[in-house]
């Protein structure tokens, strides 16, 4: 099956093309197929540093791990980070190589961008069985299809079939699947194989006719409809899709082993990055993982973590808005705990020097730690491994903030003070010795009885996760037909779908 390929397209972000395509490699490795994900371009600030130091979307790394094979920048060439609402970092191979406005990529450097794309793309499909492409927001965007690089542009180039993937749960399902056919040009339309319903509830005997009506609308097929699946808890790309008041991090269904339940209230910062560093804790029966925009939030929190952000001046001055800064200091004067990771690490230190991410020059931070933060042009990509609290600890970094740290007690290359913790890796709470020594600390801190299970798994419960994609694969898709699309590509002789592309 040597160079066989997949595009996994979508009708809308969110609609599941991360899981989806995490699902097809799982169930081709299990099969024996050597698979590889892929994604041309992502947007995402929740990023994640390969062995050899190169920073690629987290949903990559995750589909690499279903795919039980080691993430390389090969699998997103192209990583956008946005730093406002018009401007974002571009990433290349790993590699900050500078900040551009929406419309100076779209209007010329996106098009620059192919040709390393399509050369990962086929460098891949020379070395793995299968790939399995992911698509970016929906491909009949006929606003950007002139430079599209992720979507139909490689799907063309690289004669990949599309699998449409749409999310039934927000309605209008069908609508999505026929416009989004019949807005594309019909050399797009030879290659869309065909659907996927995500996210069903109920009696499927009842969504059949409707699928009947599409295939006579469109002569494609659906090739299976996923039901809806709860406590996934898989890593996602652009960023928190539900209201961050009152959001909880789906965790275990096991109670405490304690007596108490431990409550962590995570601060919701603007162009907040890697929120998934608290999916650890969510995963530890009895801890409840909130994300809060409140001062009054905070009060019966029995940890409070500030993360990492793409923007560590504008989180301070959201924090001092919205009063969260002054009841950051007042829990560290309590001696209850705080924990800040890579920005949020940054914004609890005295002072910032920034003339790189904001160009603010020089802001002061909230004081709670003995850090001065100076940020340089060059971006710091790395996977540490240390130990703290008497257990080995694994992370990654990626900060442009260099921090000079003048006191307290050496905690993973940053620094503690009192309840007060500060460090700039992320995933260090995904190591099982690590985390449990930590809520411990917290708990005797905040004065709970709370005791971390004793055999908690992180990296397993995380495997089971991917299982349970590849199982919905095979048990809810047509597994033989997504393999022949997979050796063979599109069926010819695809009805075309009027209008097509204006």
């Amino acid at each position: 099956m040597r160079g066989g390929g997949l595009l996994v397209a979508g009708t809308t972000s969110d609609a599941g093309k991360s899981v989806v395509t995490a699902g097809i490699c799982r169930w081709l490795v299990r099969q024996g197929v050597k698979v590889a994900p892929f994604k041309g371009q992502n947007m995402s600030l929740n990023s994640f540093v390969t062995r050899e130091g190169a920073e690629i979307g987290r949903a990559q790394a995750m589909q690499a791990q279903a795919a039980r094979v080691e993430p390389t920048a090969l699998m997103n060439p192209v990583l956008l980070k946005p730093g406002s609402d018009r401007s974002s970092q571009v990433v290349l191979m790993g590699k900050p190589v500078g900040e551009l406005s929406a419309r100076g990529y779209h209007g010329g450097r996106q098009k620059e961008l192919f040709e390393p794309v399509m050369a990962c793309l086929e460098e891949l499909r020379g070395t793995y069985d299968a790939v399995i492409c992911e698509g970016a927001g929906s491909p009949a965007e006929i606003n950007l299809r002139r430079t599209d690089i992720v979507n139909m542009g490689i799907a063309r180039a690289a004669r990949l079939p599309v699998l449409v993937v749409g999310d039934i749960d927000r309605g209008g399902v069908f609508a999505q699947f026929f416009g989004t056919t019949a807005l594309l040009a019909p050399e797009d339309q030879e290659l869309i194989a065909g659907y996927l319903v995500n996210k069903f509830r109920g009696d499927v005997t009842l969504l059949e006719p409707g699928l009947d009506m599409l295939h006579d609308l469109t002569g494609r097929r659906t090739f299976g409809v996923l039901p809806y699946a709860h406590g996934l808890g898989i890593d996602e790309e652009d960023g928190l899709r539900v209201s961050l008041r009152g959001a909880v991090r789906e965790s275990v269904v096991a109670p405490p082993v304690g007596e108490d339940v431990l409550r962590v209230a995570v601060c919701a910062v603007p162009l907040m990055s890697n929120f998934t560093d608290v999916d650890a804790l969510a995963a530890e029966p009895g801890v409840v993982v909130r994300f809060v925009d409140r001062a009054e939030e905070l009060v019966d929190a029995d940890l409070v973590v500030v993360p990492g952000t793409r923007g560590t001046v504008k989180a301070l001055a959201w924090l001092r808005e919205r009063g969260l800064a002054d009841a950051l200091a007042r829990r560290a004067a309590e001696g209850r705990p705080v924990l800040g990771v890579c920005g949020g690490f940054q914004a609890l230190g005295e002072r910032i020097e920034d003339e790189v991410e904001s160009k603010a020059g020089t802001v002061d931070g909230l004081g709670l730690l003995p850090v001065r933060v100076r940020f340089a042009a060059e971006k710091t990509l790395a996977r540490p491994v240390g130990e703290a609290l008497g257990e080995r600890v694994e992370g990654y970094e990626i900060h442009h903030g260099v921090a000079e740290v003048l006191g307290g007690e050496a905690f993973l290359d940053g620094c503690r003070v009192g309840a007060v913790w500060g460090t700039h890796w992320h995933g260090s709470l995904e190591s099982d010795g690590f985390r449990r020594a930590f809520l411990r600390e917290v708990a005797a801190a905040a004065g709970r009885r709370f005791v971390p299970a004793p055999d908690t798994s992180f990296g397993a419960l995380r495997e089971e996760q991917l299982d349970r994609l590849g199982d919905l694969i095979e048990e809810h898709a047509d597994t033989n037909a997504l393999l022949r699309l997979i050796e063979h590509g599109a069926p010819t002789g695809l009805r075309f779908v009027p209008p097509g592309a204006p």
